[in-house]
């Protein structure tokens, strides 16, 4: 073979070696054109099989002596595709039917308002036609909605009619009994319960919550209207309607239906409560239905729990229904507010403590049940006792919770709630005028300032503990922690003064024992001072900050009063006695705090 011949077959062998990578190229491209045209359109598109690569041709092999030009490279692989854009759901036209149907509900039952009320006013109709004609349409309504339910696209609409009938008929059965007066009150309480309770079964039965809301909250509203008002029938009523639609909602997690429940009976009750007549036979009705609807929603929280996916909501919702017990005073007698407003607090602080074992109800839950236990107790102390014997129940109760349950959050709260509203009833009659003038003060209020003072100082030593002590240390940053203490110091220092001052004054005179507490009170806060330093001289020299700063802060305390009241008000020897006393405990203070710090950095 000649050299000519040779270049030719060189030629032809890299020509047909490019169209062999291009084919090859090419069938990629079409593979990947098929799959994009399948994901827009997976139900449309055909399937079409790639066709068959080109069988690469291989060329004989040219003489060793000839170099075969090498084949033009590949062109770069194609860039994939840019994924398809989901397509944006076209928007439902939904809530349309529903804004429809909530709408007719509400016009239906105005107008059945108008029927039994304004109808019997104006004279229209008889009392029997008027009653007739709302029980009739109430069974029409509900017939129209079992019926309606079963075709297609019908539920929204019976869902509105079923409710409607529901909310006509428990209107009529209340109409009967208050308006025309037909049956006797427990009667139609009676049958006002099996109308709420047969009728939200079927709220059960379709396994729809807006049913049972559509049937509450209308009554809710239309309720008053009917009756007249906020009467003692009418919450009657609301009760027998939030009992009733207990079983209803059974193993169902309906926390909007809770919600309702509580909001038809804790309503009412409130603007009656304001209403009444304080002392009145209405009044321990009142008080009667306070207690009820408060076993009401504890009893159906606790029921209904174990199948809440919101067990916060609940509680919440739980305790709100509790809250008329908490202003029943506002009605009646402290004799019966007291004791209701006591057991609410024993109740709940026993669920509180035992339920999470007992009842399986979660952490968060028993935290706010305390959180209102404890709102209770104060309600029921603040009404049973005037301040003077207020002050020291509530500064007693600060205590022990703070010691006994200083691990919870909401304990270490309520106890310092109990200590600011027991300090506040302390200072309403052991006030600072009583510190500044020669004055003595009954017997009773004297001895519950001295109970009180004590308990103050205890208080001012237990609960910052409770806030930073041990593994509390991390509770509140530093700056909080001075603040802390500086109030808790001044708190304390203002008791100790009010305790000494007070029996000075009981044991001997407006005069003679008012000079002594005073030098007493004034010793005292040096000796605080001294025990501070003490106690800073035992720490590490990298911890003696805050107490060296409080203890400094108490000598200046002292210093000011020595001078700027002790001075000019005390007389004779007790200005002698106070300043040679106040003295010599500095002096002695400063000698062995010196004498202990230099022995405690020689020590390794």
């Amino acid at each position: 073979m000649t050299e000519p011949d040779q270049a030719l077959v060189a030629r032809l062998s890299n020509d047909l070696a490019v169209i062999s990578s291009y084919m090859a190229r090419a069938t990629a491209d079409l593979g990947e054109l098929q799959r994009i045209v399948m994901t827009r359109a997976p139900h449309t598109a055909q399937y079409v099989p790639p066709p068959t690569p080109v069988n690469q041709w291989q060329p004989p092999a040219a003489p060793a002596v000839i170099p075969a030009p090498s084949p033009a490279p590949p062109g770069p692989a194609p860039a994939p595709p840019a994924p398809a854009a989901t397509p944006r759901a076209p928007r439902s036209d939904g809530w349309i039917g529903k804004a429809l149907a909530v709408a007719g509900v509400a016009v239906t039952l105005v107008g059945v308002v108008l029927l039994v009320v304004l109808a019997a006013q104006a004279g229209i109709l008889k009392p029997e036609f008027r009653v007739a004609g709302g029980a009739v349409l109430a069974l029409a309504l509900v017939g129209s909605g079992w019926w309606l339910n079963r075709r297609p696209g019908g539920r929204v609409g019976a869902i509105a009619l079923a409710a409607t009938g529901i909310a006509a008929a428990y209107i009529d059965v209340i109409a009967v009994t208050t308006i025309y007066h037909w049956v006797a009150a427990p009667f139609g309480l009676a049958l006002a319960a099996a109308v709420a309770g047969g009728g939200l079964t079927v709220a059960r039965r379709w396994d729809t919550e807006h049913l049972c809301l559509l049937v509450l909250v209308p009554l809710l509203v239309l309720g008053p209207v009917v009756v007249g008002g906020i009467t003692v029938l009418l919450i009657g009523f609301m009760l027998a309607l939030s009992a009733a639609s207990l079983p209803v909602q059974l193993g169902k997690d309906w926390t909007g239906m809770h919600a309702a429940r509580i909001a038809v009976v804790t309503l009412p009750l409130f603007v009656a409560l304001v209403s009444v007549n304080h002392g009145s036979g209405q009044a321990l009705l009142l008080a009667g239905g306070c207690a009820v609807a408060a076993v009401l929603a504890l009893g159906s929280a606790l029921i209904l729990l174990p199948k809440s996916s919101h067990p916060f909501g609940m509680a919440l919702l739980t305790s709100v229904g509790t809250l008329p017990v908490l202003f029943v005073s506002v009605a009646v007698d402290r004799v019966v507010a007291a004791p209701m407003a006591a057991t609410l607090a024993v109740v709940l602080l026993a669920i509180a403590v035992v339920g999470v074992e007992k009842f399986g109800i979660a952490d968060s839950v028993a935290q706010i049940w305390a959180a209102t236990s404890a709102v209770a107790a104060l309600a029921a102390v603040t009404v049973a006792f005037d301040g003077p014997v207020a002050s020291p129940v509530l500064l007693a109760m600060a205590l022990a919770v703070a010691v006994a349950w200083r691990d919870s959050a909401v304990a270490r709260w309520s106890a310092a709630g109990f200590c600011v509203v027991g300090v506040a009833n302390y200072l309403g009659y052991a006030s600072l005028a009583t510190l500044v003038s020669a004055e003595a003060l009954p017997t009773s209020t004297a001895v519950s300032a001295l109970i009180s003072s004590l308990l103050v100082v205890a208080c001012a030593v237990v609960l910052p503990w409770s806030w930073v002590g041990g593994k509390h240390s991390d509770v509140v940053d530093d700056d909080v922690e001075r603040i802390l203490f500086v109030a808790a110091a001044a708190v304390a220092m203002y008791a100790i003064t009010m305790f000494t001052v007070t029996a000075g004054v009981m044991i001997g005179g407006e005069q003679s024992g008012f000079f002594a507490g005073h030098v007493a009170a004034t010793i005292c806060w040096i000796a605080l001072a001294a025990i501070v330093f003490r106690y800073a001289a035992k720490l590490p020299r990298a911890q003696r900050s805050l107490p060296i700063a409080g203890g400094t802060a108490l000598v200046a305390a002292s210093m000011a009063k020595l001078f700027l009241f002790d001075l000019g008000t005390l007389d004779g020897i007790f200005r002698v006695v106070v300043f040679i006393v106040a003295g010599l405990v500095l002096l002695a203070m400063g000698a062995g705090y010196a004498r202990m710090l230099s022995a405690q950095d020689q020590e390794p």
